[in-house]
């Protein structure tokens, strides 16, 4: 698994298609092969998938609720990685999780909901892509 680095590859990611939501998060999906020939840097390796974690502040105002909430984007896609291959994805998190609910940006109880809900968007994301109308 390789990582998204720079803005003009999270744009090219970003306007491909959104191919799986959740209460908290879009994955957003473009294949590698649209990336030849553009100024992203990304050349198409099609044995492993890219990916990119979007965070914004709006949603997640503590930079250690980003970072864990990151932490558990990379572990996840470790563990669909070989289904996600030939594709760039960016996870973005479209809202914010509840603070009243989860008070801690460490708390076991964010981390599984996280996670949980990760799963949830891989699992769809890999039935999606697994699917022939895909493309």
């Amino acid at each position: 698994m390789r990582r998204l680095q720079t803005r003009p590859q999270f744009q090219t990611v970003l306007s491909g298609a959104v191919i799986a939501k959740s209460a908290h998060f879009a994955l957003h999906c473009r294949d590698l092969l649209s990336f030849e020939g553009q100024a992203s840097g990304i050349r198409p390796v099609l044995r492993e998938p890219v990916i990119g974690a979007l965070l914004p502040k709006r949603w997640a105002k503590r930079a250690v609720t980003r970072n864990a909430i990151k932490r558990q984007i990379f572990q996840v896609v470790q563990e669909f990685e070989s289904l996600l291959v030939g594709f760039a994805y960016v996870v973005r998190l479209r809202q914010a999780f509840d603070r009243t609910r989860f008070v801690s940006a460490s708390s076991v109880v964010l981390r599984d909901a996280v996670r949980h809900e990760l799963l949830g968007l891989f699992r769809a994301a890999s039935d999606r892509l697994s699917t022939p109308s895909h493309g």
